[in-house]
């Protein structure tokens, strides 16, 4: 490698172009490998984030629905399953177990697990409340 020619005071001659120091030719590419090794990373962090993301929505979900449908039940409602279905969204699966005057409310959902297997997730939430005196006389 030449070094570039110089006055005295380090300055470049006139008339003449200093480059910056350029990398070895050994080097060449590395930014190129560097990515295309650290980019699939990347991807595979996005979509853990992304379905750790939808885990929690769907667990959010499922809570809200069994609160609900634990409410609905309470109170004496028939279609306390579908207001717990309505929030946890429609594929959700509802339980409903009634014993001593306490109703308890499952909701349970799949998430969709991660691409690559690991099985699929489920959401699932629970909620009990008393069964209120006027449902229990109607």
């Amino acid at each position: 490698m030449t070094t570039p020619q110089v006055e005295a005071g380090g300055r470049p001659r006139p008339g003449r172009s200093v480059r910056p120091d350029r990398p070895a030719s050994g080097d060449r590419g590395s930014v190129t490998a560097e990515l295309a090794v650290g980019l699939p990373a990347v991807v595979l962090v996005l979509v853990v984030v992304l379905v750790v993301a939808a885990a929690g929505i769907a667990q959010l979900r499922c809570a809200d629905g069994a609160r609900a449908g634990a409410r609905a039940a309470a109170l004496g409602s028939d279609d306390a399953a579908d207001d717990a279905r309505h929030v946890a969204g429609e594929s959700a699966r509802v339980v409903i177990t009634t014993s001593a005057g306490w109703v308890t409310v499952t909701v349970s959902s799949d998430v969709g697990g991660l691409p690559f297997g690991g099985g699929p997730l489920r959401a699932s939430a629970t909620a009990t409340a008393r069964v209120e005196p006027s449902a229990v006389a109607s």
